[in-house]
């Protein structure tokens, strides 16, 4: 029995719903992309910005950055940021969600309403009072120290040394992304069934042996998007680094996304600070990639 093809106007219509997201995620995403590529290969200086006119240069802005060794030294901190900030914000996300599925229901309410409001809470609006927090006159956290005795913190600057600013700014971003983290692993442990924990328990299984031959097994795929996800935001992460101490002291907290900024605005130099983007975007796909890529495969070694 053979049914007729749909109209060709039933066929057309779903197009057409999805037609304006398409159109403004070419134009918010795929132009800046493109734009930003193209003023990477010319001499894009102040001058070119005002008369227009920029000549074509090729890789030269990509070979002086490459030979530059400051930007390998920002490569490696970008690097090692992400890799804490992800490490700290997974564990933590997973303690929390484990804390969850075992809380009773009024205060399983209680710390997820917690959750929900540092999760809404605006990046400015956070990074703003961490500076509070911190600051070395009337900051609570200077007080909450002398009063237990370590006087030696009484007035002290802490955005003016390199690790304690870096601290600060790691507290800060695993402060605001841990919430999310912790709900969507919450979210996935409920759909495990209770069955599978009875039967870990009835064999002799401690916590950790659960937690690696159900839990984890069970959730790989969520803890992929999550580690995807947190590599991506904590990779790109610019606006509370540059509130707080604009890539300083002695450039201790520049990171990639904070040195193309700094270059081209800064220096005005807009052509080296889109190589600097591009380069930014390619190293963070590699390093998703290559992310994604060793989580299937131990998936496919334990399936």
């Amino acid at each position: 029995m053979s049914t007729a093809p749909p109209p060709a106007r039933t066929r057309v219509w779903p197009y057409l719903l999805v037609a304006p997201t398409v159109v403004g995620a070419a134009f918010l995403l795929v132009y800046p992309l493109l734009r930003n590529l193209i003023i990477s290969v010319q001499h894009f200086r102040m001058a070119e910005l005002i008369h227009g006119r920029a000549p074509f240069v090729g890789a030269a802005n990509y070979t002086a950055l490459l030979a530059d060794p400051e930007f390998w030294e920002v490569v490696r901190r970008t690097l090692e940021w992400t890799l804490l900030n992800t490490v700290l914000i997974t564990g933590l996300g997973t303690l929390i969600a484990l804390l969850l599925v075992r809380l009773g229901r009024r205060m399983r309410l209680a710390v997820m309403s917690a959750l929900v409001l540092t999760w809404a809470t605006p990046v400015i609006a956070a990074t703003t009072i961490f500076q509070w927090l911190f600051q070395s006159r009337f900051g609570v956290v200077n007080w909450a120290l002398d009063q237990l005795g370590l006087h030696g913190f009484r007035e002290y600057a802490w955005f003016a040394h390199e690790r304690s600013t870096f601290a600060i700014l790691v507290a800060l971003v695993v402060w605001q992304s841990v919430p999310f983290a912790a709900l969507t692993l919450y979210g996935g442990l409920t759909t495990i069934p209770n069955e599978l924990y009875e039967s870990a328990r009835l064999d002799g299984a401690g916590a950790w042996q659960t937690f690696r031959l159900v839990t984890f097994p069970m959730l790989r795929p969520l803890f992929a998007l999550i580690t995807s996800l947190e590599v991506i935001w904590t990779f790109k992460c610019f606006a509370q680094i540059w509130v707080v101490s604009q890539g300083g002291p002695n450039g201790a907290t520049t990171t990639l996304p904070v040195y193309a900024f700094q270059i081209a605005q800064s220096l005005h130099k807009y052509d080296v600070g889109s190589a600097a983007s591009t380069l930014t975007v390619l190293i963070l796909l590699v390093a998703l990639v290559a992310t994604l890529r060793r989580m299937y495969r131990q998936e496919g070694e334990t399936s």
